[in-house]
């Protein structure tokens, strides 16, 4: 007989997108209870009406806020080692701190140990599934899988395909780019809680030839998410159009490939065309937002505001180690800031379901996480609205759920994640 856990606490929920429908999309029940079974939620609902059952054990968490697991829809897990290195933009940043790093991946105990070390990290703040990017080592794939199985979490990841402007050993071809990426999809997809991601870096890295051939490759395994970066910087983008004249604009170099589709992931889409967001919405394509990332880099100012009007599906990322944090928290806060900077303060309601619903949404995985609900699997967090001195005086002042909560994602860091759950079963 299946064994039956009760976990207590306040809960959040919601029934729509409070990006478009505003706060009152969310529900919260201050003393609201989840039932999980096998790594599974089963029931949600109100404490004492739900505590009346038979259970092989209850935790009780206090006041602590009952959300999902957060989800990072874009990073980057072979750049753990040098997150936050000094004063470089994109291109630059890229030549002197990412792919002399990547080069060591070729070793697959190193791949190994930074695999194990990552998703340790991203655990303890609160991330329960990450869309990474590997590198062209098919043995950094392997790593990533074989660490995330080790701890029963559900991730998305690909070999990063690169056959031009990259250093020598972090070259494939587009032959090598296909043959190493349908053997890794064969090995990994559906295989546990893994899905493969068919993964050219950007259209400077790969030459049409190289996105022709992961544009057959997606063709032929539709089910699977195509994840590229889009429009991330105005030299990029000039840089794009030098190599591909004959492209109308940026999207136009994934399009003609075969490389844009419902299932496509495109990371910081901040400069985009008006052509481009056209052919992404028509498309069902999704956008991820990397704030700390373009703040840090100096890419510029993600248009959450009009991009979220116009119907676009947007998820939420850290993008490791462009990005400066790994904690979604963090990038909730600087996606805030960015919104302030072009007008829009997003609610409190709306920066959680970027991180947990929203991002699950843009990986076509929210039948199964992001949610707090019956029939989700059982990956959530406990977060402590008082976890520093400064967070819990301005917390104690609040006259409702997001007076509490807005600190915390203002200020909050790992200390704030009194526990993580994946599949039911504590790892933190």
């Amino acid at each position: 007989m299946s064994k039956r856990h009760l976990h207590l606490g306040q809960t959040l929920t919601f029934t729509a997108d409070p990006l478009v429908e505003g706060p009152g999309a969310a529900r919260h029940d201050r003393h609201g209870a989840l039932v999980i079974e096998d790594g599974v939620i089963t029931e949600v609902g109100d404490a004492e009406a739900l505590r009346r059952g038979d259970f092989s054990s209850t935790t009780d968490h206090g006041q602590a806020l009952l959300l999902p697991g957060f989800i990072d829809a874009h990073a980057h897990y072979p750049q753990t080692a040098m997150i936050a290195s000094w004063g470089k933009r994109l291109i630059d940043w890229l030549n002197t701190y990412t792919f002399p790093e990547e080069m060591r991946f070729g070793d697959p105990g190193y791949a190994a140990e930074i695999a194990g070390r990552y998703l340790g990290l991203l655990l303890a703040q609160g991330t329960t599934t990450v869309c990474s990017y590997c590198t062209i080592h098919p043995a950094s794939v392997d790593a990533f899988f074989e660490a995330a199985a080790a701890r029963g979490m559900r991730v998305l990841a690909g070999k990063t395909c690169m056959d031009r402007n990259a250093p020598e050993g972090l070259r494939d071809t587009a032959q090598s780019a296909y043959d190493d990426s349908k053997a890794l999809l064969t090995r990994w997809h559906g295989k546990g809680r893994a899905s493969y991601v068919i993964t050219p870096r950007f259209s400077p890295t790969s030459t049409p030839e190289q996105l022709s051939a992961l544009g057959s490759l997606w063709a032929e395994h539709p089910d699977c998410l195509m994840q590229t970066h889009l429009s991330e910087q105005t030299d990029e983008i000039a840089w794009v159009k030098s190599l591909f004249p004959q492209a109308r604009d940026y999207l136009d170099t994934y399009e003609a490939h075969g490389l844009l589709g419902a299932n496509g992931l495109y990371g910081h889409a901040i400069h985009l065309e008006p052509r481009e967001k056209d052919r992404l919405r028509e498309t069902g394509a999704a956008l991820v937002h990397c704030p700390t990332s373009n703040t840090f880099i100096g890419s510029g100012l993600f248009d959450m505001d009009g991009l979220t009007r116009a119907g676009h599906r947007v998820g939420l990322a850290t993008d490791t180690g462009g990005g400066s944090s790994f904690s979604m928290l963090r990038s909730m806060a600087a996606a805030y800031e960015v919104a302030q900077l072009r007008g829009r303060a997003l609610h409190p309601a709306a920066l959680i379901w970027l991180a947990t619903t929203g991002s699950a949404r843009a990986l076509r995985l929210d039948n199964r996480i992001g949610s707090l609900a019956p029939g989700m699997e059982a990956d959530f967090i406990a977060l402590d609205l008082a976890s520093t001195p400064a967070i819990a005086q301005r917390s104690a002042r609040a006259k409702d759920l997001w007076e509490a909560l807005f600190p915390t994602i203002m200020m909050g860091d790992d200390r704030a994640i009194a526990a993580t759950y994946v599949a039911g079963r504590r790892v933190v």
